[in-house]
């Protein structure tokens, strides 16, 4: 019998992820009604959610202007790109940057971002806001 066995999620840690507000992110308990999951490697800067787990990984590189349109969630851009499996969602005017996997299960997508608008809020501004 296995017990007490569980899966941790495994993530890669982003180069840009020991900038302050990544090393100490305010990451949610819950995301949308999703429990936090272990993280494998367990770092400050990678959360998850969920099975299919919602990925989150702060302190990937900072996207520039795009032909993609950029949405506002809560006054936080985010530059989705649609994946075989989901949406990865990538914020915006900051730098670096924090970047939001969405499994296709959670579809809408968007209606999870609120829950990640303080962790990105909290990097650093690189003067590129959504218009």
């Amino acid at each position: 019998m296995l017990s007490g066995c569980s899966s941790a999620v495994a993530v890669s840690v982003p180069g840009g992820a020991d900038v302050p507000a990544c090393a100490d992110a305010s990451w949610p308990g819950m995301v949308s009604g999703l429990e936090r999951r272990d993280t494998d490697p367990a770092d400050p800067a990678v959360a998850a959610w969920g099975d299919p787990a919602v990925v989150a990984r702060c302190g990937v590189a900072a996207i520039g202007p795009s032909e993609t349109e950029c949405i506002d969630v809560d006054g936080q851009g985010w530059v989705p790109e649609p994946l075989s499996d989901g949406t990865r969602f990538v914020s915006f005017g900051r730098d670096p940057a924090l970047e939001v996997l969405v499994p296709s299960d959670y579809d809408p997508a968007p209606l999870l971002l609120p829950a990640f608008t303080e962790v990105a809020g909290a990097l650093p501004r690189n003067g590129l806001d959504c218009r």
